[in-house]
């Protein structure tokens, strides 16, 4: 009989996921196709392009010296390249990114549900895997070409594994958690704080050996080794990421709102074109911003703590004076709205759960506080909607359990 259960809970479970991995790729190539990019632009434009006529992962060029490039986190720009040595550097580019993304988007939700898995009922569950999987923001992200929906899937990759580690005592799940966190950090910088929050709670709260955790940090630091060593033999430093000082610059400065600006004084202007233009022309260059960044929060605290609050409301609600092209669109507004107001009510009933759940509550907090102190971007919600789908969903859960005990 426990043989028949454990068959017969094996059917649904793959029938479950089946229909969640069809919707959700049905959702996005029909947003996709009507919606989708079209083409490379900006900086993966520039970057792949280098990357594939000169060899050189290079943003920025003086004639022949193309620089390394320090700006962008480099996971997304190779995995354009990927692409491009595949089917060639062409108009249909863009489509062939996107047809993979869609792909990896709609593995996305099934991650999504063995997670909550751990908190739910298989019926709430699946009803919050199918509000993942059909998430307007959501669905759109993978016909962009941008790297927030692979962000997305290797992110709730970590967190899936991060729970499952106090259950299992594999050393596989350790590599992978490691080789994860490396590749996460290589994809959006601000990771790394994440990670480093991440180590500390699975030791303090979830009791994970020390040793485990330093086995995962020094398979993370490994699975960067590559890219370390590739900047060490550069520039002569241990350096991942640069463009610190620029973004801090873009959401500090006299114009700055919720999304940053763009405002360069002409004292600006002239001590960056004294930058000499040699293979450190961007370090230096950042140090710049940065230091143009701590004159005006210095001279003015005040209002950059009230611009933080501001950022905090705005990435958890809506930003009130956007000025992205369609931010106000219905589809965008109105589910985010609604979905934010809906988990706040669920961060009140949750104070009863576990130490896993604490986690998904806390990395939600880490996420708000990091993307707060800088510019923000409407595909940043992105990374806290799962969080607020698990608060939702601990509402609703609360919500059916009083009516069934009135019952």
């Amino acid at each position: 009989m426990n043989l028949l259960k454990i068959l017969k809970n094996s059917f649904y479970r793959k029938k479950e996921i089946l229909l969640i991995f069809f919707i959700s790729a049905f959702s996005r190539a029909i947003i996709a196709y009507f919606y989708g990019d079209r083409s490379l632009e900006n900086e993966w434009a520039i970057l792949v392009t280098n990357l594939y006529n000169f060899n050189s992962f290079s943003l920025l060029n003086f004639d022949d010296l193309y620089l390394p490039n320090l700006w962008m986190p480099p996971i997304y720009g190779y995995f354009v390249y990927i692409h491009a040595l595949i089917f060639g550097l062409n108009e249909n580019l863009a489509s062939y990114v996107i047809a993979t993304q869609i792909i990896i988007s709609s593995i996305t939700p099934i991650i999504f549900y063995m997670i909550i898995s751990n908190f739910f009922s298989k019926n709430l569950s699946l009803f919050g895997a199918l509000i993942f999987s059909l998430f307007p923001l959501i669905v759109y992200s993978a016909s962009q070409i941008s790297s927030a929906s692979i962000y997305l899937f290797l992110l709730l990759g970590f967190i899936y594994l991060v729970l499952d580690l106090s259950n299992k005592k594999s050393f596989k799940i350790d590599i992978l958690i490691g080789v994860l966190a490396g590749i996460l950090i290589l994809t959006r910088r601000d990771f790394m704080l994440v990670y480093i929050f991440s180590l500390f709670y699975l030791l303090i709260f979830l009791k994970i050996n020390y040793k485990k955790i330093f086995i995962i940090f020094i398979i993370s630091i490994v699975s960067l080794s590559p890219y370390l060593i590739r900047n060490f033999i550069a520039f002569d430093k241990l350096i991942i990421h640069s463009g610190f000082g620029y973004n801090v610059w873009k959401a500090y400065n006299p114009n700055a709102k919720v999304e940053g600006y763009y405002y360069e004084s002409n004292e600006l202007t002239v001590k960056i074109s004294k930058v000499k233009k040699d293979i450190y022309y961007r370090i230096n260059e950042d140090k710049i911003y940065l230091e143009e960044a701590k004159t005006y929060i210095a001279n003015n605290p005040e209002k950059y703590i009230k611009l933080f609050f501001k950022r905090l409301f705005s990435f958890y609600f809506l930003d009130l004076n956007s000025s992205q092209d369609n931010y106000y669109n219905f589809f965008h507004i109105y589910p985010n709205f609604f979905l934010s107001v809906l988990s706040c009510f669920g961060f009140i009933v949750c104070c009863k759960k576990n130490y896993k759940y604490n986690y998904l509550i806390l990395t939600m907090f880490a996420f708000l506080f990091i993307y707060s102190l800088f510019a923000l971007l409407p595909r940043y919600k992105l990374y806290i909607l799962p969080f607020q789908i698990i608060l939702s969903l601990s509402f609703i859960d609360f919500l059916i359990k009083k009516l069934s005990k009135n019952n």
